[in-house]
């Protein structure tokens, strides 16, 4: 019967009863039962529990030394809270994060409003900008953006100068820049165009890193089958699947990334979610063997760096001085909880997200137990020689804790 069961769920039996590959299900009110007579077992309902006795648990108060993440959403989650922003700087306290890069604010005119939102604690917090590609153009005519007007490059370089005057200290670059934003005959634009010249040689110059997300998870580039160890995510969610030859390849979008890393040498790049590709440590290597201006952050991918945890150990230890810490939140305190045991302890298989059904895979996840002069640099020292404006803000924080 057990295998009968597993054999069901794998192929993906008919009947109404598994989520097919584009459609999701809400969790079934009826309760599958071993006589068969209620059906199949729905995937939506699966919630395997582990048989494992006498784990080590490892209550962490917080992060063993003050963080700052520099990957977060305070804008897009928070949605303009401010209680929610109160709530989150006490989960910081409790946490002991320091500081908190927020991701959000858009370059030009809705800067300021970003600034204001965040300055009722700006000592705990600064800020990246992302580009306005559409401008005041409309949504599905490419060809009306802004970014396609012959002098995008030379505005958005004056207006870096000017909200680097302004205390940002960073440029964030969406997922859609190489998968989602079009040209006027409607292919997508390219992350290594040289029309962006312009811009990557400003953050040189301005010293603004740029954290740049670049492609997306490896099985959301695979088909929804049976063979996809993401098939129930995507099932929820198939507008993530980026697999099909309108899109641009997984290897394109790394390629065409590179190429502009390795052009311009005096911009600081920083890749988000492990560069994108936590699933491949042995291929970062190599990227961060060859490119000394990248280093990595792991928001939101700890889900697969934790279920390697012997090679990401080892890429940790080799790569200490060229990782940060990111976490891709704000997060409620059980999911930063998650963050600490991954990288403080050798806790074995426990959850990765406090979400049920977890976001990214029906999995759980080992701590990797790093040493203290790694945790330092990762948690701090890392992101302050990277940005080095960010020190003052640090050490208030410090000298508070």
């Amino acid at each position: 019967m057990r295998l009968w069961i597993l054999i069901v769920l794998a192929m993906g039996v008919s009947g109404g009863f598994i989520v097919g590959p584009l459609q999701a299900q809400e969790p079934s009110e009826q309760k599958w039962k071993p006589d068969g007579k209620s059906g199949a077992l729905p995937l939506t309902d699966f919630r395997p529990r582990t048989m494992l006795k006498n784990i080590r648990v490892t209550d962490l108060a917080g992060a063993k030394y003050p963080a700052i993440d520099v990957h977060g959403h305070f804008g897009r989650r928070l949605r303009g809270s401010d209680q929610g922003l109160v709530d989150f700087v006490e989960v910081m306290d409790a946490q002991n994060i320091a500081l908190c890069i927020s991701l959000d604010a858009q370059l030009g005119v809705n800067l300021s409003d970003h600034q204001k939102y965040l300055e009722p604690f700006e000592n705990r917090f600064a800020v990246f900008v992302h580009l306005n590609f559409q401008g005041d153009g409309a949504a599905k005519d490419p060809a009306s953006w802004d970014c396609h007007r012959e002098d995008f490059a030379r505005r958005t370089a004056r207006l870096l100068a000017d909200a680097k005057s302004q205390g940002v200290c960073g440029v964030k670059f969406f997922k859609q820049f190489g998968l989602g934003y079009k040209n006027p005959d409607g292919s997508f634009i390219e992350i290594d165009d040289p029309r962006w010249d312009p811009i990557w040689e400003a953050c040189a110059t301005l010293q603004l890193p740029v954290i740049i997300h670049t492609a997306d998870p490896a099985a959301f580039f695979e088909p929804i089958d049976q063979f996809n160890e993401r098939y129930e995510e995507l099932a929820r969610h198939p507008d993530w699947s980026f697999y099909g030859e309108e899109y641009p390849t997984r290897n394109e979008l790394f390629a065409a990334r590179n190429r502009v890393i390795e052009k311009h040498p005096k911009t600081q790049f920083i890749g988000a979610h492990l560069a994108n590709n936590p699933e491949d440590l042995k291929r970062v290597s190599k990227w961060l063997d060859r490119y000394p201006n990248l280093v990595v952050e792991p928001s939101s991918r700890i889900g697969e760096l934790g279920r390697q945890p012997y090679t990401t150990r080892e890429f940790f230890l080799k790569y200490q001085d060229r990782i940060l810490f990111g976490t891709d939140g704000p997060w409620p305190e059980q999911r930063l909880s998650y963050y600490w045991r991954f990288l403080e302890t050798r806790d074995e298989y426990f959850p990765y997200s406090e979400k049920d059904p977890p976001p990214q895979g029906l999995w759980q996840i080992y701590g990797i137990d790093l040493p203290d002069p790694v945790l330092e640099k990762i948690y701090f020292r890392n992101a302050l020689r990277v940005m080095p404006s960010l020190r003052t803000k640090y050490e208030l924080y410090r000298k508070a804790n």
